[in-house]
């Protein structure tokens, strides 16, 4: 007969008042692809500290709630988005000073979309909208974010560059069915730099499970030809051999 595990006591004369205040936030770099350029979203923040400035969305955890379950409510409510097909919990920040208002540690996550449909901004954010990681990014603009949220985003970014190295998460990038060329895109956006369609083709579908055939092809363009054939993503998630940035 199994015995319920007890819960673990308190021990004796415990005050957690006795330790420095640390709050918890969640943080999510939600990136997509939008006419060949890589953009993130991003909320103007309706409340001080740094009112008007634009910030990643998110917020403090409540206690009732699990860290994924806190990303995925402070997601809906400050942008309006539900579900993104790749969510993962991608690292957390907590270098003091970061927050002004106390000692605040961040749980990042980085999140891929093919296209973020309607967003509504909520709760104390002013407006919610896509905006070129290049911009963001920039020196002219790099005042704009507010907190430490320009370091996350590049971080964040310089993650998803690695994961399309050795994981098949591109595909997260596009809606199903895509052709070979949409999912070049996506690397050639990401990476920053073109890459050969041939070579690009050759390596896909020579790694097992990477994508699938539908068997149908795709609308033949303005300029005529043979029409794109279409394809699904595939089980495999590790690459192997692994993409390498040019």
């Amino acid at each position: 007969m199994k015995r319920t595990p007890s819960k673990p006591r308190i021990p004796a004369g415990y005050d957690p008042r006795a330790f420095p205040p640390v709050a918890v936030t969640v943080d999510m770099v939600v990136l997509t692809v939008v006419a060949d350029d890589l953009q993130v979203l991003l909320v103007e923040r309706g409340a001080e500290p740094f009112r008007g400035r634009w910030a990643l969305p998110g917020g403090f955890i409540r206690e009732d709630e699990s860290l994924d379950e806190a990303a995925s409510r402070e997601l809906l409510e400050e942008t309006g988005l539900n579900v993104a097909p790749y969510l993962e919990q991608f690292r957390a920040y907590g270098n003091p000073g970061r927050d002004p208002r106390m000692r605040v540690v961040t749980v990042v996550y980085l999140a891929f979309v093919p296209n973020v449909g309607t967003i509504t901004a909520g709760t104390d954010a002013r407006r919610a909208a896509l905006v070129s990681v290049r911009r963001a990014l920039e020196t002219g603009t790099r005042k704009k974010l507010a907190f430490d949220h320009r370091t996350l985003l590049q971080d964040a970014v310089e993650k998803a560059r690695s994961l399309l190295e050795t994981t098949s998460v591109a595909t997260a990038f596009v809606d199903s069915p895509f052709t070979l060329s949409e999912l070049r895109t996506v690397y050639e956006t990401v990476w920053g730099q073109p890459l050969d369609p041939g070579n690009f083709r050759r390596k896909v579908l020579s790694t097992p499970g990477f994508v699938i055939a539908t068997g149908r092809q795709a609308r033949p363009g303005a300029e005529g030809g043979k029409p794109p054939d279409l394809y699904r993503p595939g089980k495999m998630t590790g690459l192997n051999p692994a993409f390498r940035r040019p």
